[in-house]
């Protein structure tokens, strides 16, 4: 415990967010300073849910200075909550009740193109995040997080899980390094977390540290549903484990490349054409499709350079990988756009999936495109091509009518 906690952000240019300076006091009641723009239009409702969640936690005599630049009632009570959890010993919760919107699962096998990192001490690049559409947004525990902020960063993303729109998003949290990250565990799985990444995850035994630990949580709040994990490869011993590091337990669906940390252990740099790297890159992605799971290549750190970001996602697309990850909304779209379905792979898949269905029909039991005979691979990769061009808008949901009427 600490005599006077200081929690959040506060200067030039800091928005939707406050800072709090909480010390006890030994009399005189709860004084609260509150400073705030917004003071005239919300002060009333700011002053009062501070007053709750100081009598939640029975604290009657404090000092409270609050500076607010246009906090969300979410983020006013998770950095609240820190603060009284830093000035005295308590096990309680303050929980918001969690918007209806935010009560979805995943699939196992739902397209992950482009993954949104956020910094989970910032909750004002959460907000609204969603409207972006990436596939994922990953709320950041481990190295967005400055060591003095990790402990309020919790409380943010916790409460962020509970509280803010992800647009149908999945809803992601990169906790910190095995053994630190699975005290992060019990602020994310009681809420409806879907994902969860393992940075520099170098063994099996990890993936095993963590569902032990998701099991407990599950357990104690009564807790159903499958959450998902995803490890991150960064290091060359993390790499010579792929393959059991992905097999490691049913509920791995992708991993991930980091390439920053990992060209840092190889002792080398990262470059634009990816040499040094060409070799962890496509052991992660073969060892992904022979566990049958998604391969995620890293960030583009060059967050002006569109055209760099084109060629890097057409290069990884050509290794094999199914998304990557990305640090500004900008790289969002080209992503997207760049992992799905182009007109010709879309055309060829068209016509294999007719051709199949022509062959079903007439009680063949070999399919033929042309002079090629079509293995059920080929065409279980065509079905999947077809299905994300519909989901994407690139062929309506007629397209098989409009194909026949096409070649009639």
């Amino acid at each position: 415990m600490v005599e006077k906690a200081n929690i959040g952000n506060k200067g030039t240019g800091i928005r939707s967010d406050c800072f709090v300076s909480l010390a006890l006091t030994a009399s005189d009641g709860v004084e609260i300073d509150l400073s705030s723009k917004v003071k005239v239009l919300y002060g009333r409702r700011i002053l009062q849910q501070a007053r709750d969640i100081l009598s939640f936690y029975s604290v009657t005599n404090a000092k409270l200075d609050i500076e607010d630049t246009g906090a969300l009632p979410f983020v006013m009570a998770a950095r609240l909550e820190a603060a009284v959890k830093q000035v005295s010993e308590t096990e309680k919760e303050f929980l918001l009740p969690m918007l209806p919107q935010n009560q979805y699962t995943t699939a196992r096998d739902r397209r992950r193109f482009s993954r949104l990192y956020l910094p989970g001490n910032n909750p004002m690049l959460m907000i609204n995040a969603g409207i972006h559409r990436p596939d994922g947004i990953i709320l950041d525990l481990e190295d967005a997080v400055a060591p003095e902020k990790k402990f309020e960063a919790r409380f943010i993303v916790r409460n962020a899980l509970r509280n803010c729109d992800f647009y149908g998003a999945e809803r992601m949290v990169r906790i910190n390094q095995i053994p630190k990250g699975l005290d992060d565990l019990s602020f994310i799985v009681p809420h409806n977390v879907n994902l969860i990444l393992l940075p520099k995850c170098e063994h099996a035994e990890q993936i095993h540290q963590v569902n032990e630990e998701i099991a407990r949580l599950q357990s104690l709040h009564n807790l159903k549903g499958e959450i998902w994990l995803m490890p991150i490869i960064e290091s060359t011993l993390g790499v010579e484990n792929a393959f059991s590091i992905c097999t490691a337990a049913k509920n791995v669906v992708a991993a991930a490349i980091g390439l920053e940390d990992f060209t840092a252990d190889l002792g080398t740099r990262r470059t634009q054409e990816g040499q040094e790297s060409f070799y962890a890159r496509t052991r992660l992605v073969n060892a992904c499709k022979a566990a049958g799971i998604q391969a995620i290549d890293s960030v583009y750190s060059d967050v002006s350079n569109q055209e760099g970001l084109r060629e890097n996602v057409k290069n990884s697309k050509a290794l094999g990988f199914d998304g990557m990850g990305c640090i500004h909304p900008r790289q969002i779209a080209v992503i997207n756009e760049g992992f799905g379905p182009d007109c010709v792979e879309i055309e060829k898949a068209r016509k294999i999936v007719i051709a199949f269905d022509e062959a079903t029909a007439n009680g063949l039991g070999v399919v033929a495109l042309g002079s090629k005979m079509i293995d059920p691979p080929v065409v279980k990769r065509a079905v999947h091509t077809i299905e994300m061009a519909v989901n994407m808008g690139l062929l309506p949901k007629t397209w098989k009518e409009d194909y026949y009427e096409e070649i009639r």
